[in-house]
């Protein structure tokens, strides 16, 4: 849906253009800028158009990989990737600390998964890892870490 309104908003300056030839006010210096102006957006819109496209057909393929690692970190299993970062949060007293882990398994979206606990030093970022995870009391714990 995006892409197609991009398209069009790259057709409206274009027709801004065909106007100005048509009507014969192309001589003047005002229309001329106005021309440039014009193409301009209109290379910006068809630009984000085509990203827009190769981004969604890059995303059809890694959705189903994407999906089977986050039902694997959702429900505890294993989950394999390259660790792109370990935010740790101190909570208020009588709360766990948590971890976000963002791990990048290089077809899919990356996986986002809240640990409990300080894991910078378990899971080590640039390093891939394979991570088994188990589902207690509403949090993720981290079983076993191994490194490829």
């Amino acid at each position: 849906m995006i892409v197609i309104a991009l398209f069009l908003l790259a057709l409206l300056p274009l027709s801004g253009i065909a106007w100005i030839f048509h009507n014969g006010l192309v001589l003047t210096v005002d229309n001329l800028f106005m021309s440039l102006i014009l193409l301009t957006i209109s290379g910006i819109c068809g630009t984000l158009g085509l990203f827009e496209l190769k981004k969604g057909k890059t995303l059809v393929a890694k959705s189903a990989n994407a999906a089977a690692q986050g039902v694997a970190a959702a429900s505890g299993g294993t989950v394999r990737g390259k660790v792109q970062s370990v935010e740790f949060f101190e909570s208020s007293v009588g709360q766990p600390n948590k971890s976000i882990v963002t791990l990048d398994s290089g077809s899919a979206a990356p996986v986002m998964m809240v640990f409990e606990g300080d894991l910078r030093n378990a899971l080590p970022v640039g390093q891939t890892v394979e991570v088994l995870v188990r589902k207690e009391s509403g949090h993720n714990v981290l079983l076993n870490v191994s490194y490829a």
